[in-house]
């Protein structure tokens, strides 16, 4: 089992969940929190209360499918990495472009990779990505897991979370499961 993990926090976690779960190489991503103070945080804890953490996705891949670098140029083009605690209408710390390393290669990749993707000038503000050592991930309670796959209608998930995955199959569809 060559197995990698890879701990991304791109926004609302749903979108970022329904994204990597389709890519070729990935066993599984699921939906959770890290980076914060609180042990075992819940959902509505890390919404109301400052816990510090972000809502983050622990992808679990082989990296002879999929490498981490492509896992890396997938989250660039998913969020705006220039919007500080922010992503749209989601607000506040819990949503912050952020990327927890593993291991001291992902590390070196995760600055490498932003350092890059800054100077292409996709945007034109300077990117607020932190990078930072994981540490513990605590998933999120069931009824967050594949979120959008079971509620497709919700309206959140029909106005945000639909439009961004469709967007990503169009433009990465030679890696779709």
């Amino acid at each position: 089992m060559n197995k990698e993990v890879a701990v991304l926090g791109a926004g609302c976690y749903w979108c970022v969940e329904g994204i990597y779960n389709l890519i070729n190489g990935v066993d599984k991503a699921v939906s959770g929190f890290t980076g914060g103070d609180v042990e075992n945080p819940t959902y509505r804890q890390v919404c109301d209360t400052d816990t510090k953490h972000a809502e983050v996705v622990e992808i679990t891949f082989d990296p002879f499918i999929i490498s981490y670098k492509e896992l890396l140029e997938i989250f660039w083009n998913i969020h705006n990495p220039t919007q500080l605690n922010r992503q749209g209408n989601d607000v506040g710390t819990q949503y912050r472009s952020s990327i927890f390393y593993t291991s001291e290669d992902q590390k070196i990749q995760a600055e490498e990779s932003l350092k890059e993707h800054e100077e292409q000038g996709l945007y034109e503000d300077k990117f607020v990505t932190t990078i930072e050592p994981f540490d513990k991930f605590w998933a999120a309670e069931d009824n967050h897991q594949g979120y959008y796959n079971e509620n497709p209608d919700q309206p959140y998930c029909s106005a945000v979370v639909g439009p961004k995955i469709s967007k990503f199959k169009s433009k990465f569809k030679q890696i779709l499961k």
